[in-house]
């Protein structure tokens, strides 16, 4: 709680209800602690905004549990799968491996080294020949995502581990500037504040997410080629959705002209990866939150990751696996990685806005899931009723008109007194929206 509250500033929100997932770790503890620090740096904004008094913040256990599942919950159709067929996790010659192959250029970078078709079983025998590590560098290398099981003490000493282990939760950086202002209400202090989201699968889009439900104008913007089919309708809930190359001239000038109207950036790039296609300046008055897998310093701070691949790296899932009983990796009851770093990515904007109001510059920000992780192996889970999934009565009743099909969502886990989450937007495809403020 004190390493979350010095990186925020805030003060711990009250938790009430019961309920936890059943896991080695914390994870509903971390659900709160994350979710607290929102509703804190949102009830901070409104005392610096001089909207009132400063507000209550609680945070329901249940209900910030199931936050770190799937929001939506249609009524009549399905969400698509979210895995591709051949992800997971393989035996290798001396260990597990993990395959991340959602994306296409991933799939196709980890069958290119295994020199096999896209077939499960196919794969597991192309990788029962390998040695766990030699393959995991071999698809990095080739361009794709896996991940090794490595167990706690190994990572504690990988060179990884001990540069995220030196890392601060999140790395602030101060700059000269100010935020211009918006129109920022008591019951929706983030009202008129334009983010531009550059964010994928998940941390990053649970984080404007987040924003959206205070009131922000959130833009995401993706190339015409990407597709989240089975995320889309859970994290794109409030904002719009445009679509950009920006590797392209016209879509770049596009891009650069959102960019200077916008009060906040939020991406998941991993270092120098962005500066490569917009160019390192940044307009002053822009506060800047991004992420990335595993850390910011180290020896694999540019490597691609995904929550699942982070847990294998960092002795999660080998944990998990020594906890359960299993003869096999055995990670987390959800994606708490990804959702808590989504939150503190959130409650970093609010931090870095209530700063500038008051008259401390413009504050930027970086987080990553491996530095996520440290919180919550540190984290010690407290017991209750066992959180299995939702129920009628944990949803709200707003009927959501998506893309889709109807749909309804989760009740807000958070609770700022005077400022309730909702979203003034249903969910919505990528590109459906034009690329502009307007």
């Amino acid at each position: 709680m004190d390493e979350i509250a010095k990186a925020f500033g805030t003060s711990p929100a009250r938790v009430v209800g019961e309920g936890a997932w059943k896991s080695r770790f914390a994870v509903t503890e971390l659900a709160c602690q994350s979710m607290g620090a929102v509703g804190g740096a949102v009830a901070d904004l409104v005392e610096a905004l001089n909207l009132g008094p400063k507000p209550d913040v609680q945070v329901d256990r249940r209900l910030a549990s199931l936050w770190f599942t799937w929001s939506i919950h249609p009524q009549g159709w399905e969400v698509p799968p979210s895995w591709d067929a051949i992800a997971g996790d393989y035996q290798t010659r001396d260990g597990w491996i993990k395959l991340h192959t959602n994306a296409p250029h991933h799939r196709a970078a980890a069958l290119s080294v295994l020199e096999c078709m896209a077939d499960r079983d196919v794969v597991a025998q192309a990788v029962s020949g390998w040695d766990a590590n030699a393959l995991e560098d071999a698809i990095v290398e080739a361009g794709g995502a896996a991940a090794a099981m490595r167990s706690r003490a190994a990572w504690q000493v990988h060179p990884q581990g001990l540069a995220v282990a030196s890392e601060p939760l999140v790395n602030w950086e101060h700059h000269h500037g100010q935020v211009r202002e918006w129109q920022a209400t008591a019951d929706r202090p983030l009202e008129g504040l334009r983010v531009l989201d550059l964010t994928r699968v998940l941390a990053g889009p649970v984080a404007t997410r987040t924003l959206a439900g205070f009131g922000a104008d959130v833009l995401r913007v993706d190339p015409a080629s990407w597709g989240e089919p089975g995320v889309v309708p859970d994290v794109t809930l409030g904002k719009r959705c445009c679509h950009l190359d920006l590797k392209t001239g016209s879509d770049k000038a596009v891009f650069q002209e959102l960019l200077a109207q916008a009060d906040v950036l939020v991406h998941g790039y991993r270092p120098g990866a962005l500066d490569a296609m917009i160019g390192p300046d940044r307009p002053k008055n822009l506060i800047e939150v991004c992420l990335d897998a595993y850390g910011w310093t180290g020896p694999w701070s540019g490597r691609r990751g995904f929550d699942s691949l982070v847990q294998m790296s960092c002795g999660i899932a080998d944990a998990g696996r020594s906890w359960s009983g299993s003869d096999k990796p055995h990670p987390l009851p959800v994606q708490a990685l990804d959702h808590a770093t989504g939150y503190f990515m959130a409650a970093a904007v609010i931090s870095a806005l209530t700063s500038a109001v008051r008259g401390d510059g413009i504050h930027r920000a970086r987080l990553s899931l491996a530095r996520t992780a440290k919180v919550l192996v540190n984290l010690e889970p407290v017991s209750g009723p066992e959180v299995t999934g939702s129920s009628p009565a944990d949803l709200d009743d707003w009927i959501e008109n998506s893309p889709w099909g109807p749909a309804k969502r989760l009740k807000p886990g958070i609770e700022v007194a005077g400022a309730p989450m909702r979203w003034d937007r249903p969910s919505a495809e990528l590109g459906s929206s034009p690329a502009s403020w307007d």
